[in-house]
């Protein structure tokens, strides 16, 4: 049964609890009392049954300390690499630590962005956490910013900790902010108020999303957070942000219910769940307005309804779709390379034929390996 309350997350069997390096960490060094109070309240919620993942930044932010880099370690992509590759060694220790004092095992796990859009690596984390969890182990999750390049990477941890959640097959998702949950505006105007509940991250909701943040330590922010919302919701997972500024976080929050709970929208199948969690398409096909209708009624996309073709994409890769106007319709992984899409744009099947000089696909985009937007 769905968690559909912040109280019911004590009930959720398996948690991601997502920590930001504002949290962890201050001035360089770990929030080493903080993190024992979070620690005491996930060792109670594993006592009574909840399986824990934790997805926890921080690494670039303890190696620059160590390093002695300016900006936290973010003044160039060499200097966070760095930072990340001695940091991780840092954070390991600290989550391993920490987690030790209740008798807990942590694992680490470093992800990249590929590992979670390939199908095949992605099948191979999840097999990897779910072991772990068998074995009662605590998988602590960040993205391996030691390699990872601003062009290939999740950029954020918000985002990670959905795609973690639907490898882990998780049914919550927990995200530690530094306000309270989700408000209609900046929290910081006169008359801003906290939505307690989110059915749906609609456009309007996306609109009230701003990327205010008091530490400016982290690289996320509203609108990663509601982006990792959608990812959730999709796959049937529910996603809650409170505040972790405080000590023992996660109690105050459930108890008073504050925070900000998003609701599941739907339960894809477990193909279509990775597909609309993907974050990386490879280019961008473009339809007509009757093909933009075809889709909307769960139609595949045909190169007869194609009139712009934009990247340089291969067989098999993810590709955005988009409508007339521009906007995003969904994506999918297409049966065509670019310039066979080119080729064939705009023709019906019986003229597609001479162009490729073999029979056409069924389809360029087929509904089956399709998601709405």
């Amino acid at each position: 049964m769905a968690v559909t309350t912040l109280a019911e997350i004590r009930n959720s069997k398996r948690l991601i609890v997502k920590v930001g390096s504002a949290l962890l960490v201050e001035q360089g060094a770990a929030r080493r009392e903080w993190l024992a109070s979070l620690v005491g309240e996930l060792a109670n919620l594993r006592a009574a049954g909840t399986q824990i993942l934790i997805v926890s930044s921080g690494a670039i932010a303890l190696g620059a300390a160590k390093l002695g880099l300016a900006k936290g370690g973010r003044a160039s992509l060499a200097d966070a690499q760095a930072a990340a590759s001695v940091g991780q060694v840092a954070l390991a220790r600290l989550w391993a630590e920490a987690l030790g004092t209740h008798d807990l095992l942590a694992a680490q796990m470093l992800v990249t962005l590929g590992d979670l859009e390939d199908r095949r690596r992605y099948l191979n984390a999840a097999a990897t956490l779910e072991r772990l969890v068998e074995a009662g182990a605590v998988p602590v999750i960040n993205e391996n910013d030691s390699v990872a390049t601003e062009e290939i990477r999740f950029g954020d941890n918000d985002r990670l900790a959905a795609r973690v959640a639907q490898a882990a097959g998780a049914d919550t998702v927990l995200l530690l902010s530094d306000v309270d949950g989700l408000y209609d505006r900046d929290p910081a105007e006169a008359g801003a108020k906290m939505l307690a509940k989110v059915e749906g991250v609609t456009p309007e909701i996306i609109a009230m999303a701003t990327s205010t943040s008091s530490s400016g330590m982290g690289s996320g922010g509203m609108l990663s957070k509601l982006q990792a919302a959608r990812i959730a919701e999709r796959a049937g997972i529910t996603l809650a942000i409170i505040n972790g500024t405080y000590d023992a976080p996660i109690t105050r929050a459930l108890d008073s219910g504050t925070g900000t709970i998003f609701l599941p929208q739907g339960d894809e199948s477990a193909r279509k769940a990775w597909l609309s969690g993907r974050l990386a398409p490879a280019g961008v096909l473009t339809v007509d307005a009757g093909c933009t209708k075809a889709l909307a009624d769960g139609a595949s996309l045909l190169a007869a309804g194609l009139t712009e073709v934009e990247g340089n994409f291969h067989r098999g890769d993810l590709v955005a779709i988009h409508g007339a106007k521009g906007e995003r319709l969904g994506q999918g992984l297409v049966e065509y390379d670019a310039a066979e899409c080119r080729a064939i744009l705009g023709l019906r099947e019986d003229e597609q034929a001479a162009k490729l000089d073999y029979a056409p696909r069924a389809a360029v985009v087929h509904r089956d390996h399709m998601v709405r937007a």
